[in-house]
């Protein structure tokens, strides 16, 4: 066990994890925001701005489409149409496309964030390697 929270310790040192008192108990859960920012970087080094230029807009117009396709504005509202259809195929293809939004809709908040600050970040990285 000592082993165990030697480890534990260390990935909460690294910010990697956050450790939560609940109780008596203690609980670790991943640290979003660092990991958020370990994506972004990571975003930021494998593609170039026209890239993640591309995949922004690629990711807005499906949103669109969708939007449109199903006259709904929310992944949320798509689910819930469910509930006036009875054919299945349409029910699984809308559930399908709901979890393809609610995705989508959580990448283009770091595709953007990468792209906000990627001259900042490959400025600095450049510094990092002299």
């Amino acid at each position: 066990m000592k082993t165990a929270q030697k480890y534990l310790d260390q990935l909460v040192e690294d910010n990697v994890l956050r450790k939560l008192k609940q109780g008596e108990q203690t609980l670790y859960r991943i640290d979003q925001l660092m990991a958020t920012y370990r994506e972004v970087a990571t975003l930021q080094r494998e593609h170039d701005r026209e890239e993640l230029t591309s995949t922004l807009e690629s990711m807005r117009t499906q949103v669109i489409d969708w939007r449109d396709t199903y006259d709904v504005d929310t992944p949320s509202q798509l689910r819930a149409s469910i509930a006036d259809l009875d054919e299945r195929d349409e029910i699984d293809q809308r559930r399908e496309v709901a979890s393809e939004w609610e995705h989508i809709a959580d990448r283009l908040s770091v595709v953007r964030a990468a792209l906000n600050e990627y001259d900042w970040a490959t400025e600095r990285d450049a510094l990092a390697t002299r």
